[in-house]
């Protein structure tokens, strides 16, 4: 294969996953509004549900979440079945992360979620899915194909799933006026740490 193939290649993936972003941006509608409220007047945590790829992208956003002003963790949803639901309480909000909404790991510890209590939001690419049913709120990240040109590996569907997340989590943010000071409280190590006490924005 010819380097001009290989960068080819990894264009043309590449383009596949923008414009999989580009029609989630068109497709923002008030029921991504809606969530962004319903995350403000949460009085608990937010929680990431998920499994597999899912489930990493879901680490990822409630690492986001927490460090810019919302408190957030990931609870995997096998660990949920053993002992983890112990960590969800009534007044907090699950975002449940499932790109066909059918697996069975997102699906298992909804009997439970519910005796608790708690709202459930699904960020699926399947509207009319079982999550999306028995979900209180739906974010909606439909792709139309994978950047796997087998169709097979998450990739475009992942990538938009983290996008949508990362933009509700910054909006959240802003709305909430979370400025440097309080940044600079939760980073206080690492490059971003010596920057803030560089600027003096943490001592």
């Amino acid at each position: 294969m010819t380097e001009f193939n290989n960068m080819q290649l990894l264009k043309e993936v590449m383009e596949l996953e923008i414009k999989a972003v580009q029609r989630i941006r068109d497709r923002i509608d008030e029921k991504f509004a809606k969530v962004v409220e319903e995350i403000l007047l949460c009085k608990g945590k937010i929680i990431f549900l998920g499994v597999g790829k899912s489930g990493h992208i879901g680490k990822k956003l409630a690492a986001t979440f927490a460090s810019t002003g919302t408190p957030s963790f990931f609870v995997h949803a096998t660990e949920a079945l053993h002992g983890d639901l112990g960590m969800i309480e009534k007044d907090d909000l699950v975002i449940a992360i499932s790109n066909s909404g059918e697996t069975k790991e997102i699906l298992a510890p909804f009997p439970s979620l519910r005796s608790i209590g708690c709202k459930i939001i699904a960020m699926t690419g399947n509207s009319t899915s079982t999550l999306a049913r028995e979900s209180d709120l739906i974010l909606e990240v439909y792709v139309e194909r994978e950047a796997d040109p087998l169709g097979l590996a998450p990739t475009s569907s992942s990538t938009t799933a983290l996008v949508v997340g990362d933009a509700i989590a910054i909006t959240v943010s802003q709305l909430k006026n979370f400025g440097k000071q309080q940044f600079g409280l939760f980073h206080p190590g690492g490059s971003l740490g010596q920057k803030l006490i560089k600027d003096g924005i943490i001592s």
